[in-house]
């Protein structure tokens, strides 16, 4: 029997997740706020849905992949939201990257409401989700775990276990982010110190992406940043901040001293002050970067 999947949000990494669940032999309810993305996933058997419920209706699953705490919370809780349809003993997993405060609060809704909430934050750019490469963290329940598993084998490359606290994986997730970001900045940095000095930016990245750096932040990352590549856009400059936030307040929260933190929070902040929001966080950092030091 066909197994019924709801999805919701097509944004750049949601659209090759729900291709690859589609290709799969899932059929997915599929709900996106500009629903004219749906259109995207070509031919594969999906049905549009109107609101977050039409999606959740009759589903075992359901996937969310949004990008703010506040419109996911909307999403589920709201007016027309998944739990006002969601079946009891339906399973949420949540792909988003946002606080495991929000996490915590969902788990809680979906427990009081008869159905179940996985965390499933996931590394890797568009190209990796379309590559089926994601690398994917989970944490909640092992039952969530287990029925969760066949789904997200289509998505990535490995799955890994963080307990069974709803945050544990938002955690993860966060402090990966912040890796990730610090990494560029630093990389940036380097990059620009030996093209002021009259050195091939992108021969210093490539030397050390395949020496004391060998490790595929620095390779695909530094070659971005080496030649100013930043498009096509994979990952927001404002969703890198607000990712920089969420660093910064569990900084804050557990009393643990983050210097760097607070410098990638101020680099994306400026990004996002001078207008380069919708651009690429590559371009936030290497661009912002570049132009301190005036090339």
């Amino acid at each position: 029997m066909e197994q019924k999947i709801g999805f919701i949000g097509l944004g750049n990494m949601g659209l090759p997740m729900a291709k690859n669940l589609l290709n799969a032999g899932y059929h997915l309810q599929v709900y996106n706020r500009t629903l004219s993305k749906a259109d995207e996933l070509g031919e594969g058997n999906f049905t549009k849905c109107k609101t977050p419920a039409e999606a959740a209706d009759g589903v075992r699953f359901i996937i969310t992949m949004l990008s703010e705490d506040e419109v996911l919370k909307e999403t589920v809780l709201g007016e027309h939201g998944i739990l006002e349809k969601l079946p009891k003993g339906a399973l949420h997993i949540s792909i988003s990257t946002i606080s495991p405060d929000t996490a915590q609060l969902l788990s809680n809704a979906h427990k009081a409401a008869g159905s179940s909430y996985l965390a499933s934050p996931v590394f890797g750019r568009p190209e990796a989700a379309a590559a089926k490469k994601l690398w994917v963290c989970v944490s909640g329940s092992q039952q969530a775990k287990d029925a969760a598993k066949p789904i997200l084998e289509n998505l990535g490359q490995g799955i890994i276990d963080f307990g069974e606290d709803a945050g544990g994986a938002n955690v993860v997730k966060i402090a990966g982010n912040f890796m990730i970001m610090a990494s560029m900045e630093i990389m940036a940095e380097a990059y620009t110190l030996a093209e002021k000095h009259g050195l091939d930016r992108l021969k210093v990245a490539e030397f050390f992406g395949s020496t004391l750096f060998n490790a595929p932040i620095f390779q695909n990352y530094g070659k971005l940043i080496a030649n100013k590549q930043y498009e096509p856009v994979g990952f927001k400059s404002k969703l890198g901040y607000k990712d920089a936030r969420l660093a910064f307040k569990l900084s804050q929260q557990s009393h643990t001293p983050m210097p760097v933190a607070t410098a990638v929070h101020n680099r994306l902040l400026a990004a996002v002050a001078k207008g380069w929001g919708e651009t690429d966080w590559v371009e936030g950092v290497g661009r912002g970067v570049c132009e301190d030091a005036g090339v």
